[in-house]
Formats: structure tokens, sequence, C-alpha cells
């Protein structure tokens, strides 16, 4: 971020625009156009970083007039802006247009200063599917680049400021792999006292078999797996305190060779133990809130900062036959508590002022999001917050009207292939059908859905990607998803598929492993399906549905090339959202009451010649009053429960506590009661049943 702010700036500029014309090169007409707009850019830069930092917002009135920044290639896919922001307003249109401007700026410093440059993604090509350290090793031997200068300058302030004595890079993904590398090369050169180390997500699923010792001209140690222990006992070996050989889970360099030490007997930090994520050293006020695409899920990804947490270690599922089930981040389960959860939440509230929550769990738990819940409300706290979740049928309309309540906005859950036969393949455990009625229970309760989409798994044929594109139509058109993003399978060498190929009929091609990255297995798929030239038809017609238009297209118009007609039932998704499969209330479910005490009036209703005696109950909530007739039995029982069912009562009632009760109070009969035209409305006002 540091980076990019000092690059985007008018100093910024003006050294960029000036690199330019000291190397003069050979510029497109769109880079040429931007180049010539470089005072414009460099007069308007300052302000609109600001903008995007929320710092002046009105700037988004000026920008919105179409007279302020200048433009260049990307805003030739601004023609529909009112179609797609509609009601968003000026400030997203604005966003959205300072975005482009940036990319513009962009697409110049790819072209003619630095072609690995990405605002979030910088030399990602470099660190993908690296088999051998050639590449990359060739890549850092070259001169600095601007870029690399302006972030070897500001390594430079920063250890300096601290003085270290040992540096921990954390590489999540390739797109942060050559920025590490550079930085420790920088620190090798200036600062050979250093010790450097290295961590994240690339070396736990990349590195697991590194054995290329150029690596550890770079750097001195890479660690796996969840950091605290193992850096704790590095630490502890650099001070003198711990032989080299009981390190824990540490790669290093040993008389030329590459090894891996693990004789440590420390056991890793329980997610109690590990405490809460400290913010106090970022800088939470210079983050660009941008939005890149119209895309409502991307958005929330782009568009300002969220804190994060994990509710679990792992995944409380683990058996998907895509996903690296054999490595510890997935492989070992560990709940939290919600009491620590929410300990957390308020401690990072505190610190940050911040009340956007962003849960990282691979699969967040349904009993363990349904407590947190609970728990947020009973703290009375104000958060906002989304998570990725399992579209499995724990998530009735019940559940997801209490995520609501305690701050949920959105969901991503995997629809994959959106086929019961490859879904069955994966071990998804869910089915299409009870996708949909989920994908409404969230929808209905005022949670956006995203889905992630997949194409391309082992075996799949031309005619199940078509149907999987026709379910997707039609969960769109039902207006059950309303975001989605596409992507083609890639087989990796910790999942079930990569371990296992032979069950799922593929045969590896790269079947020995490099001296560097092995993670991404090339393989070859048996049922000779080109899935590659899929993608743009896929992408092209997703972008249309999430915009609720072209549900009427055929599907054979998203491709150039022949396509089968879908097997899919034009109503296969609406059907399966409407069937209304009967289950009887189990005597375990918790029943929670969402609002507040009500007050209750005892009258006398005559009809004809007969009088009956009747409660009436009122509850207020936020926007209107709900009143409701009983007989006066049954309002008076009621009135007497309310304060046990409250969300407040940490002992929740269960069903078949409070049908044993009303039985022996009334001697009626409690479902009919519990079904009546009258519970029903109380039911969709805040009676839940969990």
């Amino acid at each position: 971020m540091e980076v990019i702010l000092k690059l985007f700036s008018s100093e910024g500029l003006k050294a960029l625009f000036q690199e330019l014309e000291t190397c003069n090169p050979q510029l497109s007409s769109n880079a040429q156009r931007i180049f010539n707009l470089r005072e414009s850019y460099i007069q308007t830069i300052d302000q609109v970083i600001a903008f995007l930092q929320e710092k002046n917002v009105t700037l988004a009135h000026v920008i919105c007039e179409g007279n302020y920044l200048p433009e260049a290639s990307r805003f030739a896919q601004t023609e529909d802006l009112e179609w797609a922001f509609g009601t968003m307003g000026t400030r997203d249109k604005a966003k959205h247009l300072a975005t482009l401007y940036l990319e513009d700026l962009s697409d110049l410093i790819v072209e003619a200063i630095d072609p690995h440059f990405g605002f979030s993604r910088y030399a990602e090509r470099l660190g993908r599917s690296a088999a051998t350290f050639d590449e990359l090793h060739t890549e850092l031997q070259k001169p600095e680049s601007f870029i690399d200068r302006i972030l070897l300058k500001l390594l430079q302030e920063k250890i300096e400021l601290s003085n270290p004595t040992l540096v921990a890079f954390s590489v999540p993904f390739p797109g942060n792999l050559y920025s590490a590398f550079k930085c420790a090369q920088y620190l090798k050169k200036h600062y050979p006292e250093v010790k450097i180390a290295m961590g994240g997500g690339f070396p736990n699923t990349e590195l697991r078999s590194l054995s290329d010792p150029r690596v550890f001209d770079y750097f001195d140690y890479i660690l796996l797996d969840d950091g605290e222990a193992p850096i704790l006992n590095l630490i502890e070996h650099l001070d003198g305190k711990r032989e080299k050989a009981d390190l824990k889970r540490t790669f290093a360099l040993e008389n030329q060779e590459v090894v891996y030490l693990n004789g440590s007997q420390q056991n890793d930090f329980s997610q109690f133990e590990v405490g809460t994520p400290d913010y106090s050293d970022f800088q939470l006020d210079s983050y660009l809130s941008v939005i890149e695409i119209v895309n409502p899920m991307h958005r929330l990804w782009s568009d300002g900062r969220w804190n994060k947490l994990t509710l679990a270690h792992g995944c409380y599922w683990g058996r998907c036959t895509f996903c690296d089930t054999s490595l510890d981040y997935i492989r070992r389960y560990e709940p939290n508590t919600v009491q620590h959860l929410c300990d957390r939440i308020e401690e990072m509230i505190r610190q940050t002022g911040q009340i956007g929550f962003h849960f990282v769990d691979e699969a967040a738990p349904p009993a363990l999001m349904r407590a947190l819940a609970l728990e947020i409300i009973r703290r009375k706290l104000t958060v906002v917050w989304w998570t990725n979740i399992r579209f499995e049928k724990s998530f009735t309309y019940d559940l997801c009207l209490l995520l609501k309540e305690s701050g949920c906005i959105a969901v991503s859950g995997g629809l994959e292939v959106a086929s019961d036969r490859l879904l069955g393949m994966i071990n998804k455990g869910v089915s299409v059908s009870k996708v949909a009625k989920v994908t409404d229970n969230f929808t209905r309760a005022g949670i956006m859905v995203h889905a992630y989409l997949m194409y391309g798994f082992p075996t799949q044929t031309t005619q199940e990607t078509i149907d999987s594109l026709e379910v997707v139509r039609q969960l769109f058109e039902a207006g059950v998803v309303q975001s989605g993003f596409w992507h083609q399978f890639a087989m990796t060498a910790h999942s079930p598929v990569g371990l296992n190929p032979e069950q799922f009929k593929v045969k590896i091609e790269n079947e020995k492993p490099g001296t560097f990255a092995n993670n991404d297995l090339i393989h070859t798929d048996p049922t000779g399906t080109d899935h590659e030239r899929f993608s743009e038809g896929l992408k092209k017609s997703l972008f249309n549905y999430m915009h609720g238009i072209c549900f009427d297209f055929p599907l054979q118009d998203w491709f150039d090339f022949k396509v089968p007609r879908t097997t899919v039932a034009p109503k296969y998704i609406q059907e399966s959202i409407d069937e209304q499969a009967y289950e009887p209330a189990s005597p375990n479910a918790k029943i929670v009451w969402l609002g507040g005490v009500p007050s209750i009036r005892k009258y006398t209703k005559k009809k004809k010649n007969h009088s009956f005696e009747m409660a009436e109950l009122t509850f207020s909530n936020k926007k209107h009053d709900l009143v409701i007739q009983l007989k006066q039995a049954e309002g008076e029982w009621l009135f007497e429960q309310i304060p046990t069912l409250s969300v407040e009562n940490s002992s929740q009632i269960t069903f078949g506590e409070l049908e044993k009760s009303f039985e022996q109070h009334s001697g009626e009969d409690f479902v009919l009661f519990w079904n009546s035209p009258a519970m029903k409305e109380l039911r969709e006002n805040g009676l839940l049943m969990l």
C-alpha cells in the first residue's frame, strides 16, 4: 500500500513521467495519450487518492460531471454506467471512475516502465507454477526497476527506523513472491547481519518439497504452516537457546544442501492462545476504497477494509476432493469459542474504530455462526460481517434471519460445477436443489449470496458444462444468487485428486517434482473436452446475468462454437425453491425471540350469543407494531414465556420443552398452536426455531 501511495502522488507521477522522458520508449497511442495528459494527471492525482481514502467525498460531484479526470482507454467501458450503477449513487459512480483513472495509469506503467506492475498482484506470473527457480532468479539479477526503487527506499526507511535482527516476510500469494525476494535480496546486500525468514500461504502450499539451494541466497529460513511456534523456536535459536536441529517445520541451508528441520517438541498454539490481531501499526486511514468492476461481492473485497478474523482453524467439512485437505490449514479443525471471538471483536473495534469484519474461514461452521450471532446480539454489538460457507441444509430461513439480525450482510460459497454427478465426485455433500433452497433462504433474509463456480473438473463433459451454465442462469433469474465467478479447475498436489489421480480418471503429466514450487499439476482428461474454450462464454454470460439481463438468450449465443442443448428442465431451480417438503420440528430445536417484551390487553369478544375471553399482545419493533390476538389462556401463557425465549437468556428453551409447557397449561395440541396464523405471523417477525 505504501508503494502505491508513493507512486500515485503528484511527486510520484512527476518522477514517473521524468523516467519516461529519460528512457523514451516507443509508446502505443493509448500510452502516448496518457503521457500527453501528464500535467492533468499530476494536478489531479492527490485529490483523487484522498477521495478514494474517503477524505474529500465532495469531489465525487466533480468526478461524475466528466470534466475533471483525464481519460484514456479504460473509460471506453463507461457508456452504460447509469445502467450498471442504477441507484448506487454519485459516490459509488465516482469511485468507479476514479478506479478506471488509476487503471489507465497502471496500463502506462505496465507498457513502458514495468511489465510486472499490478495493484494487488506484482509479477504474479513469476510465482505461478514455478517448478524451477530459474526464471525468478534471472529476473532478480536484472537492474532495479522504477517500482523496485520505490519499494526498496521504503524498506530502507523501515530498517533504519527499527534496526531489526530478524525480518520475516508473509507471502500469501504468487503475486507477493517477487517483491519478497527483491526485499530479501536488498537486505542480504546492505544488512548482511539481519536474518531473513519467509512464511505464509505460498510456501505452505508450493514450497513443501523445496530443494534449490539458490533460494537461500535470499532467505535464511522458510517456515511452514501456522507460524507462531516456528517463529518462537527460531527466535530462541537465534538467541542461542535452542539447537538448529530443534527448529519447527523450517527449511534452511546446511553444507550447500536444503534441509528440513523439525525436531522441536513444542506443540502449536491453540486458537485460544494466539491472541487478537493487532492493527496498531497499520495506516488504517490510508486504505483506498475502489470499485474495480460492477460485481457486488468483488466490491466487498476492494471497497474499504475489513478487520480479519477466523471462527475456526481448518475446515469442519474437509472432504472436497479438489481442496488441499492433506495440509494443516485445512485438515486440522479447531473451532474458537464465541466468548473469545466476541472479546476479540470488541478489542479490534476499540483499536481500529471500525466495525466491519470478514471471517476468512475456508467454510464457517453453521453451529458456530449461530452461537456467534446470538452472542453478538446479547452483547448489543453493532457489527457488519461476511464470511465463506458451504451451502448446506443447516442454513434454514430462521438461521439466516438470525445471522442477518447480528450484522451478516453477505456469504460466499462453492456451488462449483452445478452438477449433481460432479458434486458427488467432489464430495461436496450438497445437491443443486439443496443449494437453490439455501440460497433462497439467505436472499429472503436479506443476505447477499456469491457463488464460486468451477468448470473443467475431471471427466466433466461438454453437456455437463452447458447444463451447469443453465443452472447458474436459473439461479440468477430466480434472484437467489446475486454474484458469482467462474474458475477453471486446477489440480493441486495436496488434494485428493492430485494424490489419487487414477480414481478420477486423469493422468498427471509433470509427475517429477520440481526443485522450487510444487503445487499445480498439469493433467490430461480422458474425456477429451477442451475446457479452456468455454472460458470467455461463461464469463460473458455471468456478467450479464449479474445485471439481471439476457436470461432469454439461448445458451448457444454465448459461444462461437457449437454446443449441445441443455438437458436441465426450464423451471428446475424455481421448482426446487418452491418445493415444501414437510419436516417435523425437532424437539431439541432452540426457540429464540429476537424482539422485546410485549404488552398484553385482555378483553371479551362477543359473537352472536357467545362470549370469548381473549388476549391481545402488542410487539413493538423498529418499524411497526405487531398485534396478535389469541385465546386468553394461550395469550397469557405466551406472554409469560417471552422473557425465557428472549435472546438475552443464555439458557435457551427447546421446542420440546415449550410443547410440554403449553400442553400442561392449556391441554391443547401445541403443534396446531405453533402453526396457527397468529404464531406464523410472530415467527415471521423474530420468533425463530434454530
